[in-house]
Protein backbone atom coordinates (compact mmCIF):
# COMPACT_ATOMS: atom_id res chain seq x y z
CA UNK A 1 0.00 0.00 0.00
CA UNK A 2 1.34 3.43 -0.96
CA UNK A 3 1.00 6.11 1.67
CA UNK A 4 -0.25 9.44 0.42
CA UNK A 5 1.54 12.51 1.67
CA UNK A 6 -0.22 15.80 2.07
CA UNK A 7 1.58 18.99 1.27
CA UNK A 8 1.14 21.64 3.89
CA UNK A 9 -0.71 24.65 2.55
CA UNK A 10 0.99 27.99 3.07
CA UNK A 11 -1.29 30.91 3.76
CA UNK A 12 -1.12 33.56 1.03
CA UNK A 13 0.04 36.48 3.13
CA UNK A 14 2.47 39.33 2.65
CA UNK A 15 4.66 37.71 5.30
CA UNK A 16 4.82 34.46 3.29
CA UNK A 17 6.12 36.45 0.32
CA UNK A 18 8.56 38.48 2.42
CA UNK A 19 10.11 35.53 4.27
CA UNK A 20 10.50 33.50 1.07
CA UNK A 21 7.85 30.83 1.59
CA UNK A 22 6.40 32.08 -1.71
CA UNK A 23 8.30 33.25 -4.73
CA UNK A 24 11.68 31.64 -4.02
CA UNK A 25 11.32 28.34 -5.87
CA UNK A 26 13.58 28.28 -8.94
CA UNK A 27 11.10 26.19 -10.91
CA UNK A 28 8.83 29.24 -11.13
CA UNK A 29 11.57 31.67 -12.12
CA UNK A 30 11.88 32.96 -15.66
CA UNK A 31 13.64 35.84 -17.35
CA UNK A 32 11.62 38.95 -18.03
CA UNK A 33 11.24 39.86 -21.69
CA UNK A 34 13.42 42.72 -22.98
CA UNK A 35 10.62 45.30 -22.88
CA UNK A 36 9.77 44.57 -19.24
CA UNK A 37 13.48 44.39 -18.38
CA UNK A 38 13.99 47.84 -19.92
CA UNK A 39 11.01 49.20 -17.96
CA UNK A 40 12.41 47.78 -14.72
CA UNK A 41 15.85 49.25 -15.42
CA UNK A 42 14.28 52.63 -16.20
CA UNK A 43 12.17 52.58 -13.03
CA UNK A 44 15.23 51.72 -10.93
CA UNK A 45 17.49 54.16 -12.78
CA UNK A 46 19.83 51.38 -13.90
CA UNK A 47 21.98 51.26 -17.03
CA UNK A 48 23.76 48.23 -18.41
CA UNK A 49 27.54 48.63 -18.71
CA UNK A 50 30.42 46.41 -19.70
CA UNK A 51 33.58 46.34 -17.61
CA UNK A 52 36.64 44.10 -17.53
CA UNK A 53 37.70 43.00 -14.07
CA UNK A 54 40.28 40.57 -12.79
CA UNK A 55 38.84 37.07 -12.33
CA UNK A 56 40.17 37.01 -8.78
CA UNK A 57 38.26 40.22 -7.95
CA UNK A 58 35.03 38.78 -9.32
CA UNK A 59 35.53 35.58 -7.32
CA UNK A 60 36.13 37.68 -4.20
CA UNK A 61 32.87 39.54 -4.78
CA UNK A 62 31.05 36.24 -5.27
CA UNK A 63 32.46 34.97 -1.98
CA UNK A 64 31.43 38.17 -0.19
CA UNK A 65 28.03 38.03 -1.88
CA UNK A 66 27.51 34.61 -0.33
CA UNK A 67 28.38 36.01 3.10
CA UNK A 68 25.97 38.94 2.69
CA UNK A 69 23.30 36.82 0.97
CA UNK A 70 23.28 38.83 -2.25
CA UNK A 71 24.54 38.47 -5.80
CA UNK A 72 28.00 39.71 -6.66
CA UNK A 73 26.75 42.33 -9.12
CA UNK A 74 24.44 44.10 -6.64
CA UNK A 75 27.31 43.91 -4.14
CA UNK A 76 29.65 45.58 -6.66
CA UNK A 77 27.02 48.25 -7.31
CA UNK A 78 26.75 48.90 -3.56
CA UNK A 79 30.55 49.09 -3.20
CA UNK A 80 30.77 51.58 -6.08
CA UNK A 81 27.99 53.72 -4.58
CA UNK A 82 29.74 53.75 -1.20
CA UNK A 83 33.04 54.72 -2.84
CA UNK A 84 31.48 57.61 -4.75
CA UNK A 85 29.59 58.86 -1.67
CA UNK A 86 32.81 58.72 0.35
CA UNK A 87 34.73 60.64 -2.31
CA UNK A 88 32.04 63.33 -2.49
CA UNK A 89 32.12 63.69 1.30
CA UNK A 90 35.91 63.99 1.24
CA UNK A 91 35.77 66.63 -1.51
CA UNK A 92 33.10 68.59 0.37
CA UNK A 93 35.20 68.40 3.53
CA UNK A 94 38.27 69.70 1.67
CA UNK A 95 36.27 72.61 0.21
CA UNK A 96 34.92 73.53 3.66
CA UNK A 97 38.41 73.30 5.11
CA UNK A 98 39.74 75.69 2.45
CA UNK A 99 36.84 78.08 3.03
CA UNK A 100 37.43 78.06 6.79
CA UNK A 101 41.15 78.64 6.28
CA UNK A 102 40.39 81.61 4.01
CA UNK A 103 38.02 83.26 6.54
CA UNK A 104 40.73 84.43 8.99
CA UNK A 105 42.70 85.93 6.10
CA UNK A 106 39.61 87.78 4.84
CA UNK A 107 38.83 88.99 8.37
CA UNK A 108 42.41 90.22 8.80
CA UNK A 109 42.21 92.13 5.51
CA UNK A 110 38.93 93.75 6.61
CA UNK A 111 40.44 94.77 9.94
CA UNK A 112 43.45 96.28 8.16
CA UNK A 113 41.17 98.26 5.84
CA UNK A 114 39.11 99.57 8.78
CA UNK A 115 42.25 100.56 10.64
CA UNK A 116 43.60 102.49 7.66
Amino acid sequence: MIAKTKKAMIQNTAEAWENGEFGMDIKYARAANKKIGAQIDEALGLQMISIRLEKELIESYKLLGTKYDMGYQPLMREALKRFVEGEFKMIASEVLEKQNAAKPKANAIRKMKKAA
